[in-house]
């Protein structure tokens, strides 16, 4: 009975919506270049997976409590120096604390700024929602983000390294595959992820 109730409850389909219904990457087609890029390895994803993820929610958090102060000429200026100040702190953290992974995400890190989940959120829902509301939409967004990311980075690390998380997982006859390390074999696992999701949810384009 609470499983039928908590389905109508407002913040459930708010996470539902951003993790899976309408997921940042599988069905919105956002943030695509940094999926691509990061991708290679199960570690990089995850990391810039909580990247965003941090990003989102606190930018979004940020921009619904001022927005009633926010002037609208200026909103979209006040937006990228909100995301850049939260984007700034990411990347002090992982300089910091896990230097091997900042070296390998490189400017990637840096180009959160310009990532169309987290502006896109900003403006579509954190400019008209409360605080509660807009970190739930921000956590499930970036949420919805990492996930495909991690999924995508476990069929590429595997097939290109033969690891998984830096451990090796397949017999020491496995020959690399090496276009997995690059932009194109992402693209490739990453197009039959949207495909196989799609077709799953039965979410198609429609022609007007």
């Amino acid at each position: 009975m609470k499983l039928i109730r908590i389905k109508y409850k407002k913040w459930f389909n708010i996470f539902k919506d951003g993790v899976a219904t309408s997921n940042p990457i599988a069905i919105a087609v956002l943030g695509i270049c940094s999926a691509l890029a990061v991708s290679n390895r199960v570690e990089n994803a995850i990391a810039m997976g909580l990247g965003v993820t941090f990003v989102v929610m606190a930018s979004s958090a940020t921009v619904s409590l001022i927005r009633n102060f926010i002037p609208g000429k200026v909103r979209m200026v006040t937006y990228m120096v909100i995301i850049s100040t939260f984007v700034i702190i990411v990347q002090l953290f992982l300089q910091s604390y896990f230097p091997q992974i900042a070296d390998s995400l490189d400017a990637y890190v840096g180009l959160i700024i310009t990532n169309c989940i987290v502006m896109g959120r900003a403006e579509a829902f954190a400019a008209k929602n409360p605080v509660k509301y807009s970190l739930i939409d921000g956590a499930a967004s970036g949420l919805g983000y990492a996930l495909v990311l991690v999924a995508v980075a476990s069929v590429r690390e595997i097939l290109a390294f033969g690891t998984f998380l830096g451990t090796r997982v397949v017999g020491p006859d496995w020959i690399n595959w090496v276009a997995m390390t690059m932009a194109p074999g992402g693209f490739f696992v990453l197009g039959l992820m949207i495909w196989g999701i799609r077709v799953m949810t039965k979410n198609y384009e429609t022609n007007i």
